[in-house]
């Protein structure tokens, strides 16, 4: 099933999608909710970031790609994550595909996108095993880690270097019932490719991840992570069309802009 939120006459909601159609839903999918005989075509409604959560948690290094590129960036040799190492980023940076992305003034430059699959839980999990991971997972979208590297590098936290307004992207929607080991997910820039990868290079799995942050901090309905990314891409600048595309998911879209 596909979920999203969408707008619609000024309004918004949770729906269903199907045939290129929405389906207004009342309640919350995660919750409770009640199908609405209200249905309107895709194309004539905005969709929003597919969901709003309490959490936005972030995989650390979860590609060794991505581990190596960076260090080449750095001109250091790379060091390997010996274990889950998650980060928190703002769910206040969040904007939904087909939404500016805005380069404050002061930037650097260096600033990247970093497509990612995104798990959203389903289920208060606290202390799960591996196993049971999985089992708490509502469904996957798609987000897109905006990162500002010179400010990652020289400040003692990423609190500029990745969570300005608007350098969240995520969604189209919410997919259920998939299988996250095989995702294949495609960072283009301008319609070039800039990554290729697969979900089955990551260093840890989405059940680890669960089972590990599940140990120390309580999962709630509705808390997202994001997986990380495998390589380390080029810069955008204002002018710029990013697309991050996950196989059985979609494509979320977003353009680059300059703070006015």
């Amino acid at each position: 099933m596909i979920w999203c939120r969408f707008e619609v006459q000024g309004k918004s909601s949770y729906g269903m999608v199907e045939g290129g159609r929405v389906t207004q839903v009342w309640g919350n999918p995660l919750r409770e909710y009640a199908v609405t005989a209200h249905s309107y075509p895709l194309d004539e409604v905005k969709l929003l970031a597919p969901i709003r959560p309490a959490m936005l948690y972030a995989a650390g290094p979860n590609y060794r790609g991505h581990v190596e590129g960076m260090a080449a960036r750095r001109g250091s040799p790379p060091s390997y994550p010996d274990r889950p190492s998650p980060n928190y980023r703002s769910v206040h940076a969040i904007i939904g595909t087909e939404e500016n992305i805005v380069v404050p003034k002061d930037s650097a430059g260096a600033v990247q996108p970093e497509g990612q699959l995104a798990v959203v839980i389903g289920k208060k999990a606290s202390k799960v095993s591996v196993d049971e991971a999985l089992d708490c997972v509502f469904g996957y979208t798609i987000g897109n880690d905006i990162s500002e590297r010179p400010w990652q590098q020289a400040d003692r936290t990423m609190f500029r270097g990745k969570n300005c307004d608007t350098w969240k992207p995520m969604g189209p929607w919410i997919v259920t019932d998939l299988d996250p080991k095989g995702f294949h997910i495609i960072v283009r820039h301008n319609g070039d490719v800039w990554e290729d990868f697969s979900s089955a290079d990551q260093i840890w799995d989405t059940a680890t991840w669960i089972h590990e942050l599940s140990k120390y901090a309580t999962l709630y309905p509705g808390d997202v992570l994001w997986m990380g990314t495998q390589g380390a891409d080029g810069d955008m600048v204002p002018g710029d069309t990013i697309e991050v595309e996950i196989s059985g998911i979609g494509t979320l879209r977003n353009y680059v802009v300059a703070e006015e």
